[in-house]
């Protein structure tokens, strides 16, 4: 089974029926405290299944195929998430909602159940002091060759990086 990754704050989000390729970014505004993928706590709230009404930063794709205008166009959409379908169950949040995973998808009143997917779910790798001291040298040496992971090992832990550490 592959890996699933929850939604956060930025998350990018598409219609099936845009008739431009738009996706939008989510805004969750349900909830201060849980955060996923983000070392300090500050950017990266995890979306949940409360995450109701206008809840994009643009709330539209663009034109919107279910909404022809009689001269062969289309009207814009005007996205108002209605609920979240396929949400992670096992996964309660403090605003007692359900996490989003990059499978969730939304149920807009004009395209239906199902037709607002995750296109990214906005979480990015960022490299913290634990991965630094768990990675192999020799890789990370072939991979990164202008950084000696074994001299900043040594630094930090002589009298010379306590001191350089303390300026």
């Amino acid at each position: 089974m592959s890996e699933k990754h929850i939604v956060v704050q930025g998350a990018t989000l598409k219609c099936q029926f845009s008739v431009e390729p738009k996706t939008d970014k989510l805004k969750v505004l349900t909830q201060t405290k849980d955060y996923a993928n983000d070392k300090d706590g500050e950017k990266k709230l995890i979306a949940t299944d409360k995450e109701i009404g206008q809840t994009l930063e643009k709330n539209t794709f663009g034109k919107c195929k279910m909404q022809p205008n009689g001269s062969g166009d289309f009207l814009p959409c005007m996205c108002v998430i209605q609920e979240w379908i396929k949400y992670y169950k096992n996964l309660k949040m403090s605003n007692g909602g359900k996490a989003l995973t990059e499978e969730s998808k939304a149920t807009c009143p004009i395209g239906g159940t199902g037709c607002i997917s995750i296109d990214k779910h906005g979480q990015k790798t960022e490299a913290g002091k634990q991965n630094i001291k768990n990675a192999n040298p020799e890789v990370h040496n072939q991979t990164n060759p202008l950084v000696n992971l074994k001299e900043l090992e040594k630094k930090r832990f002589s009298k010379e990086g306590l001191e350089q550490a303390k300026n």
